[in-house]
């Protein structure tokens, strides 16, 4: 199998929880096309002692005929179960005489599980049985399940209140890659791109391993993304609808919500939300916020307003940011994004891309910065004051527990950044409010993050820190 790059943090609790000396049961979650099967099966070597995969969209009986034909692969001669309790006793009894046969971990994966539990099939009934009626008791046992609909695996597995609860020892949620993990994915392609491109790259496919895997050696940014949007058939054009369509049984709900938070760049709280909904408040729609945090498509986040349910959800994936900003212009023209190169109108979006890649990338600017140590708390914060002030927003702020904030201005540039005697005063200006409407007694740090840094004047001068992008590339 290919090798694993930029995953080193769960190979290696995949391997601390294979030599725990006792039974584990792991559930691994995360957005469709981020690498789950692809760890699992890599980091296994595909040794496992029974291994089926749930079949996307299968009906009751396609969903037991694979498992069925998995039991008999691994050595089943029986007849075809009856229902999911004959299923697992079946599956039991092969795994007894495997343990028989050979010593070591007995290692068990359920790809896809979600898949198995259609309507009325009793299947997590009969998972529940099996686990804490036999496989819990096995020191030997090591079963991995996974799936793409994540909040089906949140809900029934993860935070079960049934027979499951608290039954999974281990979870593992797989995020997309960082602009570091990217890079190094790139590169064990034989792609090596220069940082500002994979920027650009990144901003319109996020670091998800399987639209990455799109990319052909000798293409600008401008010309894989045309090929990949904009050009006819290409192959991120339906990906919006089967993305959501694949993880929810009612993906227009969810849709709504992420196609609501692309116009709003910083953000809406739950009622803007269903304002700009037409929507009725009811814990159903809180459900679907959360499944959306869980699949990291938007994320939830409070600034420093206190009030109940003032906190802020964002949309933070990449490709559904891209692809709702610029949907309208598919199918056009297959060069429409290089003709767009250096337009007023795809600066604007490279600009606030960037904020989200800064967001997303957090940690390492706290590193930059060497303020990682220190107890913090980071959100971008917008005024509603009065309308002369109405509509000031700082890109980001880190609130640290030395009585200091690092009040963040974030630009992309293709060069170094100047600041301009326009640039400081707004600067200046956006500390002054922010310190006045919430009475701060904490000190301000300005802080830029660009692409390059900033070029030498006077103004720059005056500028206590600074990150820049290849900080943002440190895992």
């Amino acid at each position: 199998m290919a090798s694993i790059v930029a995953r080193r943090e769960e190979l290696t609790e995949f391997d601390r929880i294979a030599e725990s000396g006792k039974s584990e049961f792991v559930a691994v979650y995360g957005r469709r096309r981020i690498g789950k099967t692809f760890l699992i099966r890599n980091w296994a070597n595909n040794d496992f002692a029974f291994d089926v995969s749930g079949i996307l969209e299968g009906s009751a009986k396609e969903q037991m005929t694979a498992f069925y034909q998995a039991l008999k692969d691994y050595g089943f001669t029986g007849d075809r179960p009856a229902d999911w309790s004959q299923a697992f006793i079946n599956l039991r009894d092969l795994l007894k005489q495997k343990m028989k046969e050979s010593s070591g971990r007995i290692k068990i994966f359920i790809d896809e599980l979600p898949c198995f539990d259609t309507n009325g099939s009793n299947f997590v009934h009969a998972l529940d049985h099996f686990w804490n009626a036999w496989a819990a008791w096995e020191d030997r046992i090591m079963l991995i399940v996974c799936g793409s609909a994540t909040s089906w695996m949140i809900r029934n597995l993860i935070d079960n209140k049934g027979g499951l609860h608290n039954r999974i020892s281990h979870e593992l949620h797989l995020k997309p890659f960082t602009l570091g993990e990217t890079e190094l994915y790139l590169q064990s392609m034989g792609l090596n791109i220069p940082r500002v491109s994979l920027l650009q790259l990144y901003m319109a496919l996020g670091g998800v391993p399987y639209y990455l895997n799109l990319l052909q050696k000798g293409e600008s940014p401008a010309q894989a993304i045309d090929r990949l949007y904009f050009k006819s058939g290409g192959e991120m054009y339906r990906e919006f609808n089967r993305l959501f369509k694949s993880l929810y049984k009612k993906p227009d709900v969810y849709t709504n919500i992420v196609r609501a938070l692309a116009k709003s760049p910083k953000g809406l709280t739950r009622q803007e939300l269903l304002e700009k909904l037409g929507a009725t408040s009811t814990g159903l729609f809180s459900s679907k916020l959360e499944d959306l945090v869980h699949c990291d498509f938007i994320r939830y986040y409070h600034d420093r307003n206190k009030k109940k349910n003032a906190g802020i959800y964002q949309l933070v994936d990449f490709f559904t940011y891209f692809y709702l900003s610029f949907e309208d212009r598919f199918q056009t023209d297959e060069h429409y994004w290089s003709k767009q190169l250096n337009t007023p109108e795809q600066n604007t979006w490279f600009g606030l891309s960037f904020e989200r890649v800064c967001q997303t990338h957090v940690e390492q600017i706290k590193r930059a910065l060497r303020i990682d140590v220190i107890l913090n708390r980071n959100y971008p914060w917008r005024f509603k004051g009065n309308e002369s002030e109405k509509g000031l927003q700082i890109d980001m702020l880190i609130e640290r527990a030395d009585n200091m904030i690092n009040l963040c201005e974030i630009k992309y540039c293709k060069d170094e950044y100047v600041i301009t005697a326009e640039d400081d005063r707004k600067m200046r200006h956006r500390q002054e409010v922010f310190t006045r409407e919430n009475k701060l007694k904490a000190g301000i740090i300005p802080t830029y993050i660009t692409t390059f840094g900033l070029e030498k004047n006077g103004y720059a001068n005056e500028v206590p820190a600074q990150v820049t992008l290849d900080q943002l590339f440190e895992n």
